[in-house]
């Protein structure tokens, strides 16, 4: 039967980026693996989207199949023309499947160069997050902080090996692997999973490390000192590269990132970059307005209250909030007026309102729509 393009198996255009392609092939890998799909001719589907992904997935190989087609492998043996044993596709079932299948991941007949998983590559360390309060005025203006924390770190007895004279172990013959064969409704196909015996590593030791008891890690507690920008809020994460968990096999360390949580403050409240205040105002300032010192992030200013001001209304102080994490660029402050009534007279006080009722001050339109219906 005549191959079906590999474009089409894919469920891509001509033109699909290189993630298109992965991403395409990721979604048939978890529907037709053979370990978890029901499908009567899953094995075939699975079979036909990896032999479309290792050449499409190929630049070079990709550009020979745009020319000549199924063709420009006929001649290489393999599975369907062409050779499988050398293309790794254990990033792929690593990323889908993760150690459900016993630490490997199912190969049929013809299609063996994509077994278990490589424990002996390097691996990246386990990033850490950690919760940083800060007070208001911290996040504000940015500030330095001493963080203190346990991590897994490379053993400097053993360089992180785990023992000391290593050799080639006998049980996977340094492979790192195991390989088993089994027979199912879908055709023979190997199974490889992690050596027991290794752990994947290829090589044992005549001697464990005494310092990490062969786990290549050590707990160490260290102090990291970083510089927290202005601006932050709650939420916010900074990415501290290569702080974090030890890798293995020579891989990176992970990275730490610190999260921040901000306390509140006694007047301010902070939206964004923004600030809000809520200012108390007495009637006769209301009215008569005045020139009044208002508490900022950066000091007093005095702000004009004009005359006839309401409750609630909001005055706008540009540039007096906090600069963006990212832009450096200021917000705003904002005071909304909050006009206090006095609660309590004395006899000089009332009389004085007496007085200023007698003068007829309901005059503005807002009492005269209501006035009317009375």
């Amino acid at each position: 039967m005549d191959k079906r393009d590999y474009y089409e198996v894919l469920g891509v255009s001509k033109d699909a980026s290189e993630a298109e392609i992965k991403s395409a092939f990721r979604r048939l890998a978890k529907k037709y693996h053979p370990d978890v799909s029901k499908e009567p001719d899953a094995a075939e589907k699975f079979k036909e989207a990896q032999e479309a992904y290792a050449v499409l997935s190929d630049a070079d190989k990709r550009k020979q199949y745009d020319q000549f087609g199924h063709a420009a492998f006929s001649g290489n043996g393999g599975q369907g023309g062409f050779d499988f044993s050398s293309f790794d596709f254990s990033d792929i079932f690593s990323d889908l499947f993760g150690d459900s299948f016993g630490g490997g991941f199912s190969s049929f007949d013809g299609f063996s160069g994509f077994g278990g998983r490589n424990s002996k590559r390097p691996q990246k360390g386990r990033d850490t997050v950690i919760r940083v309060d800060l007070d208001f005025e911290e996040a504000v203006f940015g500030t330095k902080k001493t963080i203190s924390l346990t991590l897994n770190e490379k053993c400097d007895s053993c360089d992180g090996k785990g023992g000391h004279g290593s050799k080639k172990c006998d049980n996977c013959h340094g492979t790192g692997t195991v390989s088993s064969r089994q027979q199912t409704l879908f055709g023979a196909f190997m199974t490889q999973t992690t050596c027991s015996k290794c752990g994947g590593r290829g090589e044992i030791f005549e001697d464990t490390c005494n310092k990490c008891h062969g786990t290549g890690k050590v707990r160490a507690k260290k102090d990291i000192e970083v510089k927290i920008p202005e601006g932050v809020d709650t939420g916010n994460q900074l990415r501290i590269a290569g702080k974090g968990e030890a890798g293995a096999n020579g891989g990176p360390n992970g990275d730490i990132y610190l999260e921040f949580y901000v306390k509140s403050h006694p007047i301010f409240t902070r939206d964004a970059n923004d600030i809000h205040l809520l200012l108390p105002i007495s009637i006769t300032d209301a009215v008569m307005g005045m020139k009044k010192d208002v508490p900022t992030l950066e000091g007093s200013v005095k702000v004009n209250i004009p005359a006839g001001s309401q409750n609630g209304d909001i005055l706008r102080l540009k540039g007096k909030g906090i600069s963006d994490v990212n832009y450096k660029r200021k917000g705003d402050m904002y005071i909304t007026l909050n006009v206090i009534i006095p609660r309590k007279l004395d006899r000089e006080q009332k009389k004085l309102f007496e007085n200023l009722a007698d003068t007829n001050l309901e005059k503005e339109k807002e009492f005269d729509r209501i006035n009317k219906y009375l």
